[in-house]
């Protein structure tokens, strides 16, 4: 039996789990053609390499009745104002130029608390005029991500609604548990997968892992928010956070463009797992356009280079 590749989607909205496939196993396949330089690279080739799968739970999301503005619960609203702060925070001692400097600073005076006695909707309400705010600066004004700071806000607020484990459907589990089974239901004990994350997806796939009794020869992290000290870090799960025992190797990528990722080197923030893996952190650079997708990572050659090594060594010794 050969390899498995498992994608899991990040942040966002309802989407096609098969279009999505194969759309990240197109632009894996660009990113493979870079690193090889030679051979066919195509998908359909990929697709001999390693059975693909997509771990889709965006709709998980999608079940909750919104409460507040942008689709945001009131009681979501102090995570989601650190989660921006630190984004912020961290963008700007990246060192900007002016301009982006002078967003940063707008949107980050922006999310002082408000006066006491305003009505329940201000805090949501400020949350979204940051996000519009945020969505000046170049790299997301031109790359068309999000339609608006409402849009913006209620994707962002699935990080803190997955980390807050408190949402239950009507048999009493919790949205993080269910969205976690949903990977691990894509997961074969029985032969080594491949493991491609984005974004939110990188938390939820390194916290299921740490229930599959299965070799995972590569872990593959793309613009991932694990290393966010304020809201994410203190909330994974297990504590302290760690490489899960079945990773083999961690490879981490992130963009400087990707204001997503304000904390990118994991190697800081997570411990070795019995194997003595940890990540290694790797950055990219885009083409300046909105650097947060993961078909804009996969096409690269860096990137795509050691899934496909990955893959192929797991061919060669026989799947085992």
């Amino acid at each position: 039996m050969g390899p498995a590749l498992l994608f899991v989607h990040g942040i966002g909205g309802a989407r096609d789990p098969r279009a999505e496939c194969a759309a990240w196993l197109a632009a894996l396949a660009v990113g493979v053609r870079k690193a090889d330089g030679q051979g066919d690279s195509s998908a359909a080739a990929l697709n001999g390499l390693a059975e693909p799968a997509f771990a889709y739970y965006a709709d998980l999301f999608a079940a909750r009745q919104p409460l507040g503005a942008a689709g945001i619960d009131p009681a979501d609203t102090e995570e989601l104002r650190n989660l921006l702060d630190e984004l912020i925070e961290v963008r700007l001692e990246l060192g900007p130029d002016p301009r982006e400097r002078r967003i940063l600073e707008h949107a980050r005076a922006e999310l002082r608390p408000p006066h006491p006695g305003r009505n329940a909707d201000e805090p949501v309400r400020r949350i979204v005029s940051v996000c519009t705010t945020l969505l000046a600066l170049p790299g997301l004004r031109r790359a068309g991500q999000w339609a608006g700071g409402r849009l913006m806000a209620g994707h962002l607020a699935q990080v803190t609604r997955y980390l807050g484990r408190s949402e239950r459907d009507a048999t009493g589990l919790t949205v993080d548990r269910r969205i976690r089974e949903r990977v691990l239901e894509r997961l074969d004990a029985a032969r080594p997968t491949v493991v491609v994350a984005h974004s939110l997806g990188s938390v939820v796939a390194m916290e299921a892992l740490h229930h599959h009794p299965g070799p995972v020869p590569l872990f593959v992290t793309l613009g991932s928010p694990i290393g966010m000290r304020a809201v994410v870090r203190p909330r994974l799960l297990p504590q302290p956070p760690a490489v899960p025992g079945c990773v083999e190797r961690w490879l981490n990528f992130w963009d400087r463009d990707d204001i997503v990722v304000p904390r990118p080197r994991l190697e800081d923030d997570v411990l070795p797992n019995g194997l003595g893996c940890r990540p290694v952190t790797e950055r990219i650079d885009s083409d300046g356009l909105w650097a947060h997708t993961a078909t804009k990572y996969l096409a690269r050659g860096s990137v795509a280079g050691p899934v496909a090594q990955a893959l192929r060594g797991a061919v060669e010794t026989g799947g085992a």
